[in-house]
């Protein structure tokens, strides 16, 4: 097991919203969290790479074990190293250049020099299609450019697993493909990502495990396909219908 998260609890203000949730990922899985909005998804995400502080739970990365609740800077920042984020609204610096804001982690993050972070952003972004735009400014681009660019700046830092948080959500439809080809394509090549997202087909034809969470708890898990073919739980079903259903 490359991860496993267990009983990770988290509240607000007094409400769980996180309840005890198990999650265990294989190297090069991708799997796909889905549930209505407020389910407690991208609080889980968070607390998996200590954006958000846990109440409770304990998180085992390459047999380390760490607690969610109490970790310190040290071992957060050992986590993070193997570690990318995307998020929804890309969090580019909007005033350094593409290369520059791929280049910036390698430099001060993980201390290279300025040639050798360049050759490897080049390269990040090269896998994204972002070759040709290294000297554009982040106002230059659009959306979905800007997603690809910030998921070129996770895959420069060589991580182990990427999070994504909903990285079309921000996105005008004709530019979620584009997106999500790149996500394709790093799945194609063994990438392990955990996806928080509303994108069924993605989430069927690309992931290859699926976890259905609602009001801060895990409905169903398993394999996509069993998953989409025949959920277990009734509220898996329901859920399934609503989406078939927006598309008529």
């Amino acid at each position: 097991m490359m991860l496993e998260a267990r009983n990770v609890r988290k509240s607000f203000d007094g409400r769980e919203v996180l309840k005890g949730i198990d999650l265990g990922v294989e190297k090069g899985d991708v799997i796909a969290i889905l549930g209505p909005s407020g389910s407690g998804k991208t609080t889980f995400l968070r607390c998996l790479n200590f954006l958000e502080r846990a109440d409770a739970g304990k998180l085992t990365f390459d047999g380390e074990t760490f607690d969610l609740a109490a970790a310190g800077r040290g071992d957060i920042a050992r986590l993070r190293k193997k570690t990318a984020f995307v998020f929804q609204n890309y969090n580019l610096f909007l005033n350094k250049t593409v290369l520059q804001n791929v280049t910036l982690g390698l430099t001060l993050g993980a201390k290279l020099k300025k040639d050798a972070a360049r050759e490897i952003a080049v390269e990040a972004l090269r896998r994204v299609g972002m070759a040709e735009r290294l000297d554009s400014y982040p106002s230059q681009l659009s959306g979905g450019q800007q997603q690809r660019v910030a998921i070129a700046r996770g895959l420069a830092m060589k991580p182990e697993i990427i999070y994504f948080d909903e990285p079309t959500s921000a996105l005008d439809p004709e530019l979620i493909g584009e997106v999500l080809a790149v996500m394709r394509s790093l799945a194609d090549e063994g990438m392990t990502m955990l996806v928080v997202t509303h994108e069924m087909d993605f989430a069927r034809n690309v992931s290859n495990k699926v976890m259905f969470m609602e009001g801060g708890t895990v409905v169903e898990s398993g394999p996509s396909h069993e998953f989409f073919a025949q959920p277990k739980e009734e509220r898996s079903r329901a859920f399934i219908r609503s989406i078939l259903e927006a598309r008529k």
